[in-house]
């Protein structure tokens, strides 16, 4: 079994600025693509950011260039640096991998931006 556990959300400000972490674990041989997605209230979840490869990131046109996502592959890791957060960031941020060929998701971690 593979786990997935989020750190780092929380409350702040419009403006301000929170790094998500994520630490994969159990039985891994490969460990593939990892990347974040995120769920407002009402709304589907959708991709935020993604590394599906090392040096190859993509992310949504809501958060580029506010948004930096890193991986450690050593230490199986991936985080998500946040900037210059908006009202309209606040949702469930799920950490998601791809590991020897099937999907894992995290438990998802809240972020609320205030206006």
């Amino acid at each position: 079994q593979v786990h997935l556990v989020e750190s780092g959300g929380g409350l702040v400000q419009a403006g301000g600025t929170l790094r998500l972490s994520c630490v994969a674990s159990g039985s891994i041989f490969s460990l593939n693509a990892m990347g974040w997605y995120r769920q407002a209230p009402g709304k589907q979840r959708e991709l935020v950011a993604h590394e599906p490869t090392i040096g190859s990131t993509m992310y949504a046109d809501s958060v580029k260039g506010r948004f930096t996502i890193s991986r450690d592959y050593a230490k199986k890791t991936v985080s998500l640096q946040m900037n210059s957060l908006k009202p309209e960031d606040t949702a469930v941020y799920y950490c998601h991998a791809l590991v020897d060929l099937h999907y894992y998701w995290g438990q998802g971690t809240q972020v609320t931006v205030s206006s």
